[in-house]
């Protein structure tokens, strides 16, 4: 690990302000640097003007005084990253049809290189296969500009480590992996990096941190999944998992606790992993086998999730079939507003076709903030009432947000399906 000294102020473009982009942006602006964020959602472009913030871990309160001062500017204009001295792409990476996406920095690559001068930086962030960097981004990079990669310009790619709602391990206390494509560009990676974190974490090629990425996705992707399918098993057991798992996180050594839920969410865990897979199958044309073992069992945990309401209901001898089901939770995770690719969503289809009425809740998701939660129109959003949690025939909680009142939802809820193991009585059954 390298310690870190502050260079001077520089000209710092975010394309992306999204999860990642956005603080990012935030916290280059915060230490001095002058910052454009970019981005391509005119109405996420126009809260960002008014000093509204649609991220939680950026509260407006730490948005306005940078707008004050002129050091943030949000944009979509693609003009004002001219004259950049550093630029981090943090645009999205999906999946299309289980085949990577690089469309979006592969426009960010030539928008950027239009704008790109002598001695600038470019660094990439979104997460992607191993060689991206270098194959794909480095060469539209060239293409667009004249100019060349390690010779006229510094070239890196840095993995983004946000973990949105987490409130001890923040961008400016995770350690960063950075990389260049060669010395002179770590060194300016470096460099820039050095000015917004605490620490830095150089390795010696792109690819390496490109997989880096990727391995530590992979690792809770893999883990999670092998919770979930013993849960399942549990169950079936006549055995508290959960019990086990308590039991089995007293050992200091060798055991790392992973918890069960109704799936997986976000970019990391859905996305990141397929990403080597692909990778993989792709160049040495064999599978990655633990990849797509957990990528079946996490992907099918929304259906588990209905089988066990099903079963649920009918011990109560009632049909899922003109049922009210009460969701508890659209984000992926506990005390966050991230719905990207929530498992909440394939839950309420599966509600829906199968005849019961859906509804839910969610005090962190705002529809018109979160874009990606779109997928969630169609569910109807209610608040958490007594009454309501009383006339629901089913109350299923999927993100334990610590706003929700555990008290009274035990109280009032008749029947209960807990994906989170946060409730306790005779009415709760847990995943």
């Amino acid at each position: 690990m390298i310690e870190n000294s502050k260079p001077s102020r520089l000209r710092v473009v975010v394309v992306g302000q999204g999860y990642v982009g956005l603080p990012l942006a935030i916290r280059a602006a915060e230490v001095g640097h002058q910052v454009v964020g970019l981005d391509v959602d005119v109405q996420r472009v126009k809260r960002l003007v008014l000093g509204e913030s649609y991220v939680e871990d950026i509260p407006d309160a730490r948005l306005a005084p940078l707008l004050a001062a002129g050091v943030y500017r949000p944009s979509i204009d693609t003009s004002d990253c001219a004259d950049f001295d550093v630029a981090i792409v943090t645009v999205p990476t999906p999946l299309r049809d289980g085949v990577p996406d690089l469309s979006h920095v592969e426009d960010a690559a030539r928008m950027l290189g239009r704008h790109l001068g002598r001695g600038a930086t470019v660094i990439l962030e979104s997460t992607t296969y191993p060689g991206t960097t270098e194959e794909l981004f480095g060469p539209l990079l060239e293409d667009s500009s004249g100019l060349t990669a390690g010779i006229d310009f510094h070239l890196g790619y840095s993995p983004e480590r946000i973990d949105p709602g987490n409130p001890n391990w923040r961008l400016e206390n995770t350690p960063k992996i950075i990389s260049g494509i060669d010395a002179r560009s770590a060194e300016a990676v470096h460099r820039f990096y050095a000015s917004v974190v605490e620490t830095v974490v150089p390795v010696s090629s792109c690819k390496e941190a490109e997989l880096t990425k990727l391995l530590e996705n992979t690792f809770r992707h893999v883990n999670i999944a092998l919770a979930n399918e013993l849960a399942i098993f549990a169950h079936e057991l006549d055995i508290d998992i959960w019990a086990a798992i308590d039991a089995a996180s007293t050992k200091p050594f060798g055991f790392m606790r992973f918890t069960p839920g109704p799936g997986v969410g976000g970019h990391c865990l859905p996305i990141d992993p397929s990403y080597l897979s692909w990778r993989v199958q792709r160049t040495l044309g064999r599978s990655f086998r633990f990849v797509e073992l957990a990528n079946d069992i996490n992907n099918h945990m929304p259906d588990y999730v209905v089988r066990r309401l099903v079963d649920g209901l009918n011990a109560r001898k009632k049909s899922l079939n003109g049922s009210r089901i009460l969701l508890l939770g659209l984000a992926y995770k506990a005390n966050t507003g991230d719905a990207r690719e929530t498992p909440t969503a394939r839950i309420a289809e599966l509600l829906t076709s199968m005849g019961a009425e859906a509804q839910a809740a969610d005090p962190h998701v705002i529809d018109d903030a979160h874009p990606r939660a779109a997928h969630l129109a169609t569910v109807e959003r209610v608040d958490v009432t007594p009454e309501r949690l009383a006339a629901a025939d089913a109350v299923v909680l999927l993100a334990d947000h610590d706003t929700f009142d555990y008290n009274a939802i035990t109280e009032h809820a008749t029947y209960i399906l807990d994906c989170r193991h946060r409730l306790v009585g005779t009415h709760v059954d847990s995943l």
